[in-house]
């Protein structure tokens, strides 16, 4: 485990799979971050699928390759690369297991930055290869909710910006794994750019926002002086999920570059819906912050 602390807060992240597994608030003592067996993680890096391929597996230049559920990143320990008290740079590359799902050669490297407000985020995928390389990328934290204990989960709300008159989201069909239709749904329960949370709402599982300039989510609530809010310009989409049929007190807050498969067959990877494709040589970068009050 590596630390990162300065006056307001102290930040836990594991080297294995890049993950934050604490963000205490120095002052109020609590921790922002789930810490519990109902759902076991805390805040899993990505990489290089979101959610579960079709058949478990996809296409790349008519080979089929097995890729596991939100990609590989999570089960192999990161490098160090550099160390202060207030920021941690990590990174995984290529190895002879992760070829075998991914044949590319590629670098990931995760940088967390601690702040005054909180916490920022930076991945970098380098393209190390001769050829095309094409990813998904995602950040899962997991936030407790209530915040610091202060009202129930049903008090809170999430609240996107810019405003917009509807939210929008991809329909969930449960095959029984979670996979998108294909269809956009306007969101039950919101109200313009506000969603009021219950935990009934995510009786069909995740929810993934499709509304196009986010730049920000935000959850509040009026009987909590505490509130988090992600930054999203760098990241397409946003998918927001708790464990169904648990009544967890816990609400992930998902950044993602990348969408989980429409049920069907298996998808060719280059042409994959949202990927991002990085030309030989040349690097891709995605930057949010956690604001945390």
């Amino acid at each position: 485990m590596e630390q990162l602390e300065n006056e307001q807060f102290l930040a836990v992240i594991d080297v294995h799979g890049a993950e934050i597994n604490h963000i205490y608030n120095k002052q109020d003592h609590f921790d922002y971050i789930w810490n519990n067996d109902i759902w076991p993680k805390h805040a899993p890096v990505l990489f290089p699928a979101i959610g579960r391929s079709n058949e478990d597996a996809y296409l790349y230049q008519g080979k089929t390759y097995s890729m596991p559920q939100h990609g590989f990143s999570s089960q192999y320990d990161f490098t160090v690369v550099s160390k202060t008290a207030t920021k941690l740079v990590l990174t995984l590359s290529d190895n002879q297991e992760t070829y075998a799902y991914y044949p590319f050669h590629f670098a990931l490297i995760v940088t967390f930055t601690l702040t005054t407000t909180g916490l920022q985020l930076n991945f970098v995928v380098q393209n190390k290869d001769e050829k095309e390389l094409s990813f998904s990328l995602g950040s899962h934290p997991a936030f407790n909710l209530p915040i610091a204990g202060e009202g129930q989960f049903s008090d809170y709300q999430v609240t996107l910006s810019p405003a917009v008159a509807q939210i929008k989201q991809f329909e969930i069909v449960k095959t029984p794994n979670p996979y998108r239709s294909g269809k956009i749904l306007p969101l039950a329960g919101s109200n313009k750019n506000v969603i009021s949370l219950t935990h009934k709402l995510f009786d069909a599982g995740l929810i993934v926002i499709e509304n196009k300039g986010l730049t920000a989510i935000k959850v509040s609530s009026p009987k909590s002086q505490h509130a988090i809010e992600l930054s999203l310009n760098d990241f397409r989409y946003v998918t927001l999920w708790t464990k169904e049929g648990a009544n967890a007190p816990f609400l992930c807050v998902e950044p993602f570059a990348g969408l989980p498969d429409v049920v069907g067959t298996k998808r060719e990877l280059l042409t994959k819906e949202a990927n991002t494709v990085v030309a030989a040589q040349a690097a891709k970068q995605f930057t949010y912050a956690m604001t945390l009050s």
